[in-house]
């Protein structure tokens, strides 16, 4: 069961100065400092359409709340020097889970979405006998953190956001899983398993769950180079390669929650007869270059680090470039004629000079497809990595309890001049 955080709305941080909107204008105000940075009172009230003594009455309060702090002065005007206000990166806290078919990882990010505290568990498929046990201490850690560096630990913490895969237990035979192991997956309610984690019940944090490549798309929309791109296809490659969507500046998930699911798009036209079409996750996937590795007996760690560009790695994984490149760009053309996006964000849990590679070799794949009656969409590297999913669902929790609408992450305008 996949409970989303994200639905097809867009709001601009525009507040109200009527006295019921307090707490509502409170967060346009935290929002509006979030997406452009620390900025003086009267660039804020001009930002978010209040009064100055509206946001001077907010910001106090804000301060008060350890929500937000002061900056250094901004001197060499004329008048009274201005103070920039900032978000407190100690003032809120957020846990972030991502459960993937390879790994698994929990962060502990602060109010500004820097990462504080990390924890990675390697396995060749999750096993739900020993998975939980070994989130439950990963995030016992974690609150011990929180105690140890804030006394009102508990207060500070805004809850938990989980990204998995939608199918878990899916592509059984393509990653050699027993099906039993798949089965329980299939079977699983991830939402309710945890909720029930004492660590998470004892402290009573609520729970938001999302499809693991929308929050990696999330991640990026928020707060790396998505935030200043207003549509763009999201493609992140790791044991499967997987896409978010985000049109006209917010994450589209879909009906199924599946929008921009660019691993299952077929690799060529099916026929009356015979086995389906291979999908793109068949060919452009780092379980390919993993398998390749295994093969020729290398160590197959090497995918994800800089000897994947190496001798005796290097042969194998330009072949997989070359075969990746091939099917990533048949998917960026086939989304570019359907929904006529200007940008495609290429991201992976891979080193970032393999990033460059494979992202140079889709530009070469993209050369060869004809873009007569179409506009070729502009590739972009990821700015997030390996991060990105359990980031993106660490930012659920906070965008629920701070931004001015809990279920839509969102973005608008252009940053201040000052």
């Amino acid at each position: 069961m996949m409970h989303s955080a994200v639905h097809p709305l867009q709001i601009r941080p525009r507040g109200s100065n009527h006295v019921g909107m307090r707490q509502y204008n409170e967060r346009v105000v935290l929002h509006a400092i979030r997406l452009h940075g620390d900025l003086p009172k009267a660039d804020l009230a001009r930002l978010t359409h209040l009064s100055t003594q509206t946001v001077s009455l907010i910001v106090n309060k804000l301060l008060d709340d350890q929500l937000l702090i002061k900056c250094a002065p901004l001197r060499g005007r004329i008048g009274q020097p201005s103070v920039p206000i900032a978000l407190n990166p100690d003032g809120a806290f957020a846990i972030g889970i991502k459960i993937g078919r390879r790994s698994m990882d929990v962060l502990l990010i602060d109010f500004t979405g820097n990462v504080r505290q990390r924890f990675e568990r390697s396995y060749a498929f999750p096993d739900p006998r020993v998975l939980f046990d070994d989130l439950q201490a990963m995030v016992s850690e974690v609150v011990a953190f929180m105690q140890h560096i804030h006394a009102d630990a508990a207060d500070r913490l805004t809850g938990v956001g989980v990204a998995a895969p939608l199918s878990l237990g899916g592509w059984q035979a393509l990653l050699d899983v027993p099906a039993e192991q798949a089965q329980a997956w299939n079977e699983m309610d991830l939402y309710s398993r945890i909720q029930a984690l004492p660590a998470v019940r004892t402290l009573d944090l609520p729970v938001h769950l999302l499809k693991d490549t929308a929050a990696a798309c999330t991640a990026e929309l928020v707060a790396g180079r998505g935030h200043r791109l207003k549509s763009f296809l999201y493609l992140f490659v790791d044991t499967f390669i997987g896409g978010g969507l985000v049109i006209d500046s917010h994450v589209h998930s879909g009906t199924s929650g599946n929008a921009g699911a660019v691993g299952s798009m077929p690799l060529h036209a099916a026929q009356p007869t015979g086995p389906a079409p291979a999908q793109v996750l068949s060919q452009a996937s780092l379980l390919n270059l993993q398998r390749l590795f295994s093969a020729a007996g290398l160590v197959v760690e090497a995918a994800l680090d800089e000897r994947a560009l190496q001798a005796p790695w290097l042969a194998l994984t330009e072949r997989w470039l070359g075969e990746a490149a091939q099917a990533i760009a048949l998917s960026i053309a086939n989304a570019a004629c359907l929904l006529d996006l200007e940008h495609v964000i290429l991201d992976g849990v891979f080193n970032r000079a393999l990033l460059a590679e494979l992202i140079a070799h889709t530009q070469k794949a993209l050369d060869a497809h004809s873009w007569e009656g179409v506009t070729r969409p502009t590739l972009h590297a990821g700015t997030i990595g390996s991060d990105a999913r359990a980031l993106g669902g660490a930012l659920l929790p906070l965008h629920a309890a701070f931004a001015p609408d809990p279920e839509v992450f969102l973005k608008t305008g252009r940053p201040l001049r000052r």
